[in-house]
Formats: structure tokens, C-alpha cells, sequence
């Protein structure tokens, strides 16, 4: 396994006078600054979205748009996609296979099932294209930081490659596995996710129930055994019933659904990983779908007979 970070990485000089020629496809919510922080890096960056929003912030950050995947990534040296689902990805990459140059580096930063992201390899070699899938954590701040966490699957070369690429969106970066292996491991970090959303809420309602300061009782536990990013950056919101959306709960229903599909091909038994979908599935259900994913705190609350429609 190969891994770096913005600490430990070598840089090998500045990597403005390095820019590369990139076709960004899908500039929402993480893209965009994705994208944006390419350009600051020194790369010459275009890019399509079939959403305005994205292209305008694109060309405000000094990059170019284009009117189609084709004009995009035509070109290139590298073409990126940042997609909500596998039918985005396969969609976009057709056009990729037709219109990017043999060599051209494909970086796929979407979520999506790791069946997929071997097509994209295997598809991606026929045409002499090189691939990696690279699904990102971190959230809407984590993009906009430049401080995403990258799992990366494909090969060893191609990774080196793309390292100036990580370097610019991301903080911590490995490789870890072939191609697919980014997604399983994006998985696993969904399936920690979801879980642990889930035993926060039920601990705030524990302690609001039971008489404690419920705020002091998340700061003790914070810095103990319990602690994790998720006590450090959500905790406080939580508590507020804030529940803007950093990461919907719609998105990680489709992720619970990668990770099940997943266990069932390895025929692991992931008992918890299935609780914690169906509370999701039931956050959904519950109308909550466009809440970020700490909103598990709401299912919570209904089923101890307990919050409102806040």
C-alpha cells in the first residue's frame, strides 16, 4: 500500500509551473470546489455539469467551461468525474472512451460499486486509457478545505501520476488495491459513518433523558475512548437539531446499498452495517431524505416517542 498526505508527500518542486490540461465532469457540491482548487494548483481546468451553478463558480475561479462531456475531456491529459451514482458514471464515461486520447489518466472521485469501477478499468484498457477510482470522504467542508481523505484503487504508476491531482484536493491519500478497491474501502468508511451517527443520537437521547448535560457529556466523551471526527465536527449541531445538509441522508442510502450489495458478494455478515441501513432506509421513509446524515438523530427520536416535525 502506498500512501501520502500534504505533510509527508513529496512535492517535487511547484507544481504551478507542473499544470496539466484537465476535463472536470460534474461540478456540484463537491466537484465544484474540487475543481476550483485544481485551478489555484496551476492546472488548465474545463468543465461540464449539466447544472449552471457549477460552470459559473468554474469560470469565476479562472477555469474554462465547456457545452458537453465531449468538448470537456477532448484533449486532455486527465479527465476527472465527480458523479452522484454508477448510471452517471457509466453514462459520462462512454463519452469518455470515444473523445479522450490513448493515455489519458481517468480519476473517477464519485461513490459507486466497485463492480463499476472495474468496468471503467477494463473498459478504460481497451481504449488505452489509464484508470483509478478514487472516492473521497470528508464532506462538503472537506472540499472546500482542499482536506478530502482519497482511497484509491488501480495501479501503482498511474497513482504516482496522479498524485499532484490528490495533493491539490485532498489531505490524506492511499492506494489501496487494485482497481475496485477505492470503493470497497469507501464502504467500509459509509458503513463506520452511518453506524456511528447512529450511536451518537441514541447517546444524546440517553443522556437528555436521564438528567445529564447532555453538551458537557459529548465534550468528556470526545476526548475519551469514544471519540471520533464525527464527536469533533457534528456534536454541536446535533445537539442544536441542525441539521443542514453536509451529506444527505438520499446519498448515503445509496451508499448503504452499495455496502450491503458488497457483504452479499463477499458472503460477509455485516449485522450492524444492516441495522444501520434500515434506520436510514427509515429516515428516508420519514421524509428526511434531503437532511444531512446526522438527521439519523431524528429516527432516533421517533422511536422513543420523542422530538417533533423541528
Amino acid at each position: 500500500m502506498t500512501a501520502a498526505s500534504r505533510s509527508d508527500s513529496v512535492r517535487g518542486g511547484d507544481r504551478a509551473t507542473d499544470g496539466r490540461k484537465i476535463g472536470f465532469i460534474g461540478l456540484g457540491i463537491m466537484g465544484s470546489p474540487m475543481a476550483g482548487h485544481l485551478v489555484k494548483a496551476g492546472h488548465e481546468v474545463t468543465g461540464y455539469d449539466i447544472g449552471p451553478t457549477g460552470l459559473q463558480k468554474l469560470k469565476a475561479a479562472g477555469g474554462s467551461t465547456a457545452s458537453g462531456v465531449a468538448e470537456a475531456v477532448r484533449g486532455c491529459d486527465i479527465v476527472i468525474t465527480m458523479l452522484p451514482q454508477d448510471e452517471h458514471v457509466e453514462a459520462v464515461f462512454a463519452d469518455v472512451l470515444v473523445h479522450a486520447a490513448p493515455g489519458t489518466l481517468y480519476i473517477d472521485f464519485s461513490t459507486i460499486t466497485p463492480k463499476t469501477a472495474r468496468w471503467t478499468a477494463e473498459e478504460g484498457a481497451k481504449r488505452s486509457l489509464r484508470v483509478l477510482d478514487a472516492p473521497v470522504s470528508g464532506g462538503e467542508p472537506g472540499a472546500i478545505n482542499a482536506a478530502l481523505s482519497i482511497m484509491v484503487g488501480g495501479a501503482e504508476a498511474d497513482f504516482a501520476a496522479a498524485t499532484p491531482i490528490f495533493e491539490a484536493v485532498g489531505k490524506t491519500f492511499a492506494l489501496v488495491g487494485p482497481n475496485g478497491a477505492g470503493q470497497v474501502v469507501k464502504a467500509a468508511n459509509q458503513l463506520v459513518v452511518g453506524g456511528t451517527y447512529a450511536l451518537v443520537a441514541e447517546a444524546i437521547l440517553l443522556m437528555e433523558n436521564l438528567g445529564a448535560d447532555a453538551e458537557k457529556g459529548l465534550d468528556v466523551l470526545a476526548g475519551g475512548l469514544a471519540g471520533s471526527k464525527i464527536l469533533e465536527l457534528k456534536r454541536a449541531s446535533m445537539l442544536k437539531r441542525d441539521f443542514k445538509p453536509g451529506f444527505r441522508i438520499d446519498l448515503h442510502h445509496k451508499d448503504m446499498g452499495i455496502i450491503l450489495q458488497a457483504a452479499r458478494d463477499a458472503e460477509v455478515s455485516i449485522p450492524m452495517g444492516a441495522l444501520t441501513a434500515q434506520l436510514i432506509a427509515a429516515a428516508r421513509a420519514m421524509g428526511h431524505g434531503s437532511l444531512d446524515h446526522s438527521g439519523l438523530l431524528k429516527v432516533a427520536e421517533a422511536l422513543s416517542g420523542r422530538g417533533g416535525e423541528n
